[in-house]
């Protein structure tokens, strides 16, 4: 070997080293975000002016979602009456479109065995199942049920500020998922076009941290759909995140999901998995 390429090879950074490097990179970023929009509230409060509304779920969905691609492993749990009726496991990569700011997914079904293969698609407000079994993609509702209370809309990564309209009710001390009290901000959303999950959502957030608690989701018929409550934060990704989703029917309050995630991980999400045309060509890693 030449002297050269021993000092060439010499002065190469390990590929741990770079992965290493990549990830403080990306925690950095996502710290600076959460920063950025904690700082934005609290010059409000200092200066004696109130956040918005938009400023305020902006805050919250940062909470909730990574800036940087990512996946994570969702299980769903279905009860009725206190018993575990069916449970579905999805492994999501979902990536922030750098134009509008609202996430892009793909969704893999792992179990139970009879939809393992299958995929999820959502690009923009466009969702497509695509069935190995048949080789065929169709479209499909966001509002449509995939298991339990939890909806095809409920399982990918949403920006909520980038689909709704923001407006602050008012402020309440409520209970949380774990009965514990919070001082939160209540905000109602209102969709923005027609083709979302939800027509509109009241949605508490803690005033103090930005953390999601509860929300009520409605149809457009204003029927309570659903009732959701946010828990067990734990540090993903460099921020305090709920890695747990508690679903409530609106009629049947013993008709329960809920909604864990784990296996947190920054990672590359291709162009290329984002795109309709790639489903059967797509194979797990």
């Amino acid at each position: 070997m030449s002297n050269a390429m021993q000092q060439s090879w010499a002065t190469m950074p390990a590929a741990s080293e770079r992965a290493a490097n990549n990830t403080a990179q990306r925690a950095l970023k996502t710290r600076y975000r959460l920063w950025s929009a904690s700082l934005l509230l609290a010059c409000c409060a200092a200066v004696g002016a109130a956040p918005s509304a938009q400023q305020i779920l902006s805050a919250s969905d940062a909470i909730r979602n990574p800036e940087q691609p990512f996946g994570v492993t969702s299980t769903l749990i279905e009860y009725r009456n206190g018993k575990q009726v069916e449970t579905s496991t999805l492994a999501v990569y979902a990536r922030a479109d750098s134009q509008s700011g609202q996430f892009r997914n793909l969704i893999r079904f792992v179990a139970p065995q009879r939809d393992a293969g299958k995929l999820l698609l959502k690009n923009g407000n466009d969702l497509w199942l695509y069935d190995p079994s048949s080789k065929a993609s169709i479209r499909i509702s966001p509002q449509q049920r995939l298991l339990g209370q939890a909806a095809n809309g409920d399982v990918v990564t949403v920006n909520l500020a980038v689909d709704y309209t923001a407006s602050l009710v008012g402020e309440e001390t409520i209970a949380d998922g774990e009965r514990q009290n919070r001082d939160t901000y209540l905000l109602k959303l209102n969709a923005k076009t027609p083709d979302v999950t939800y027509h509109r959502i009241d949605y508490w957030i803690d005033r103090h941290n930005n953390q999601p608690v509860k929300a009520k989701f409605y149809s457009s018929s204003e029927h309570l759909l659903k009732t959701a409550y946010y828990r067990r934060f734990q540090k993903q990704l460099g921020v305090s995140r709920p890695t747990e989703t508690v679903i409530i029917d609106g009629l049947d309050p013993q008709w329960v999901t809920v909604l864990r995630s784990s296996d947190f991980a920054f990672r590359d999400v291709p162009e290329s998995w984002l795109q309709r045309d790639f489903l059967p060509r797509f194979k797990a890693e």
